[in-house]
């Protein structure tokens, strides 16, 4: 804790130093959570710097500033996040940013449209991009603040945006394709935690997930055991584990519905709070959508 709060305040303190324009007309952009630095990497493209805090893998609930961070932090001119407490070890110290502009991805978004959670801090669901609407938002969200900040990138900026809700539109339709081949009674996800809400309601699926909205709550036996009353009842075919979460809960899922004398089985993994690994196609946020779609309607035919 205490190396936490030294960190935080040399963070703060670091962010007194303003940074100006590269002599190539650059900016140094620093982002949170792989769909965001693989979003801004297509608008950007190559007249920004851009760096990314979180790899493959990285649950940003619960992700905490290293000391590497700081340096790309205190560098940065912009710096986008998810917000709606996705990072939530990190919120305090973009709130706390006097000399930085900080963007929050969700402020490009309608409240009143968001899913609600009375037991979670930010009363938001925060797993936005698993809206395909939501991302096309949030690509001219992106476009605007990087608009601004590089005018005479402006046109750039726009084809690049363009051609990016192009893809996000070929990509719905190819995955509204494949989920239309699952009937709407087997079109059950259950996760291990709550991820997939927004994907549930684009795509009529009933998303249950053995944790909440963040990793930082566990599940305990009483989660455990009505939720294998819930897949038993429903003759749920699959789970499945989440790469940025740990699949022992998951495997204790599968083993308390084995021990009520019924099978279920574990469908694969998918990516839910980060991409895959960077350089491959589930690295990108296209290729991880479209192989989680994959991955659960294969699973539960």
């Amino acid at each position: 804790m205490k190396k936490y709060i030294i960190l935080f305040c040399t963070i703060v303190s670091l962010f007194s130093c303003k940074n100006e324009k590269q002599p190539n007309g650059k900016i140094n952009i620093v982002t949170t959570t792989t769909m965001i630095t693989d979003l801004v990497k297509n608008i950007g493209g190559e007249h920004i710097n851009l760096q990314g805090l979180m790899g493959s893998g990285v649950d940003p609930h619960l992700y905490k500033a290293s000391e590497g961070d700081v340096t790309k932090l205190s560098q940065a001119d912009i710096i986008f996040y998810n917000g709606l407490h996705l990072e939530g070890k990190l919120v305090e110290v973009f709130e706390k940013m006097k000399d930085k502009e900080t963007i929050a991805i969700s402020d490009a978004l309608d409240k009143s449209t968001l899913i609600g959670s009375e037991y979670f801090a930010s009363n938001y669901d925060p797993h936005i991009w698993f809206d395909i609407n939501y991302w096309k938002q949030a690509t001219q969200f992106v476009v605007k603040t990087l608009s601004e900040a590089i005018p005479e990138q402006k046109t750039n900026f726009e084809a690049n945006g363009t051609k990016y809700i192009e893809q996000l539109n070929t990509l719905k339709n190819k995955v509204e394709t494949t989920i239309n081949t699952l009937p709407k009674e087997q079109r059950i996800l259950v996760t291990a935690h709550d991820a997939f809400n927004y994907f549930g309601k684009a795509f009529n699926f009933e998303v249950v997930g053995l944790q909440g909205l963040s990793t930082a709550t566990e599940a305990g036996v009483q989660d455990v055991q009505k939720l294998s009353a819930f897949i038993i009842e429903n003759k749920v075919k699959a789970i499945f584990v989440e790469s940025s979460v740990p699949k022992r809960t998951i495997e204790a899922l599968q083993a308390s519905v084995k021990s009520k004398g019924h099978e279920v089985t574990i469908g694969g993994t998918l990516y839910s709070d980060a991409l895959g690994d960077a350089g491959t196609i589930e690295g990108t946020y296209i290729g991880m959508f479209e192989y989680n779609v994959n991955t659960i309607v294969e699973a539960l035919k």
